[in-house]
């Protein structure tokens, strides 16, 4: 009898397009890529989102040649965002040598945190490495003596450290060294040399809006909480264009401290920069300057005194009498901000 043939089952042959070409590459080779990816990236989410694609990606993305090569918008973080799991991740990237994180966490643990040593520590690290906001966010602390009492105000370092800032490109350090020169304040006074600063500050202003109308991404735009009219930079000269970007720090503070733990802080008598791209508040009582002629705002540096002049206050400021200070001493000696000149 006839044997019955045999059922072949058909198996699945492994072609080589069905191969993961992924898997075969090296290391090394996707360590370089996603280098360049969170350079690059505009967003923390399209970062987080290398990390939730595979356990591959996720423990390379978290290389130390990765992280120190991460852009300053990956950490753009939310006020409302934190946690401790992204201050892990900060601290992974300021380890791993990254300037931008160093920075941006330095900022949030002095003013946020109320960290200031530590605070200080991780902006001195940015700067001796010559990072420019760090710098500058260095003179303003010397400026106001911030985080400690008036005697603590180093005016000439203030100075120093805005110079160092503006050689590297700092708009807003290069117009609060305009207006040292010209006050006289923390410096010898050069009436001519610093309204020479103050144009310069102008003209690097101009050529920034100008190019981030041109560029494919514009900066972020500005919005200020509440019933005001934002008016742009350059709004003297007939240009309606959008303002600077700001740093991720100074966002992340504005919101702490506006609709985050920060907000009770302010209640108890510190106040915020009024100029909408700073955030950061007082660390004492009086600390920042104030308007001479309204005394309803209040300004951590001339630079912003300036900016804010031209985004918005210059059309609110009325002279209107003083509110008498209490009886804690009152405002800082000095710390009056004298109206702008739309001219610089």
């Amino acid at each position: 009898m006839r044997r019955p043939l045999k059922q072949q089952h058909s198996h699945k042959r492994t072609d080589k397009h069905d191969i993961d070409l992924f898997d075969s590459l090296p290391d090394d080779l996707v360590v370089f890529i996603l280098s360049k990816l969170s350079s690059s990236a505009s967003s923390p989410s399209q970062f987080i989102n290398i990390l939730s694609t595979c356990k591959r990606l996720n423990r390379l993305a978290l290389h130390r040649m990765v992280l120190s090569k991460a852009g300053p918008k990956v950490f753009a973080i939310k006020a409302t965002n934190w946690s401790e799991y992204v201050h892990r991740f900060l601290k992974q990237c300021v380890n791993s040598g990254n300037l931008d994180a160093s920075y941006t966490l330095g900022m949030i643990r002095f003013y946020c945190l109320k960290n200031r040593a530590s605070g200080l520590s991780l902006m001195a690290k940015a700067a001796m490495k010559s990072h420019a906001p760090a710098l500058y966010s260095l003179a303003v602390i010397q400026f106001n003596g911030s985080g400690g009492t008036k005697r603590d105000k180093d005016l000439r370092a203030g100075v120093a450290l805005c110079a160092r800032a503006s050689l590297l490109g700092h708009i807003d350090a290069l117009r609060e060294l305009g207006h040292c020169l010209q006050d006289g304040y923390g410096v010898k006074q050069n009436v001519s040399e610093g309204r020479r600063l103050l144009v310069q500050a102008n003209a690097r202003e101009l050529a920034f809006v100008i190019r981030s109308v041109t560029s494919e991404s514009p900066s972020r735009a500005m919005t200020w909480q509440g019933d005001y009219s934002v008016f742009p930079l350059l709004s003297d000269y007939g240009y309606s264009m959008a303002v600077p970007e700001v740093q991720p720090a100074n966002w992340f503070m504005r919101e702490w401290f506006e609709s985050g733990p920060g907000r009770v802080e302010l209640g108890e008598g510190l106040r915020l920069c009024a100029h909408i791209g700073c955030g950061r508040p007082e660390t004492r009582a009086h600390e920042f300057r104030r308007c001479s002629v309204c005394g309803k705002v209040n300004y951590c540096s001339r630079g912003c005194q300036a900016l804010d002049w031209k985004l918005r206050h210059k059309m609110e400021c009325s002279p209107e009498e003083l509110v008498a200070e209490d009886n804690d001493g009152g405002a800082d000696d000095g710390n009056e901000a004298v109206p702008q000149n739309d001219a610089v």
